[in-house]
């Protein structure tokens, strides 16, 4: 599955802008691939303001952040990988999300490598030996309860 951060990011973004707030991010100016004014980054950490007025061409897109901003006068161009986004939230208010980490979920296999989904069968046991009903029903016809297996 595709990372929800990014669709989480821009939805927040859009809902601080409807409301008057100015959105600022926490970038982990640490990790690979983070293009920032390094002289502005505390605790390995970097706040910026994000807001129209303040940056050109904002992207927020699946895999990174792109923006264009002045710091200290001088024009940079600034590159966020979304893994290194730790938060967005609203400067008036302190609203918004901080984010954690992602595991890592598989990827959908595609029927050329073999993988599929099948129906288990339920190794025997009735649902309605665990989960009698009420009245004492006994003469339901017996169900299996569906479940899934990878096979490769």
């Amino acid at each position: 599955m595709l990372s929800s951060r990014p669709y989480l990011t821009r939805a927040l973004y859009d809902w601080l802008l409807d409301n008057d707030h100015t959105p600022y991010i926490v970038v982990d100016a640490m990790q690979e691939h983070v293009v920032v004014p390094k002289q502005f980054v505390q605790n390995g950490q970097i706040v910026l303001n994000i807001a129209p007025t303040a940056v050109r061409d904002l992207r927020i897109e699946n895999e990174m952040i792109s923006f264009n901003a002045r710091f200290g006068g001088e024009p940079m161009e600034v590159w966020v990988p979304i893994d290194a986004l730790v938060a967005i939230y609203s400067r008036e208010s302190g609203a918004g999300m901080v984010f954690g980490h992602e595991p890592v979920l598989p990827q959908p296999e595609d029927e050329e490598n073999g993988a599929k989904l099948e129906s288990v069968p339920n190794e025997g046991r009735a649902e309605h030996e665990e989960n009698p009903a009420p009245g004492g029903d006994d003469d339901r016809p017996e169900r299996k309860r569906p479940s899934l297996r990878v096979i490769k």
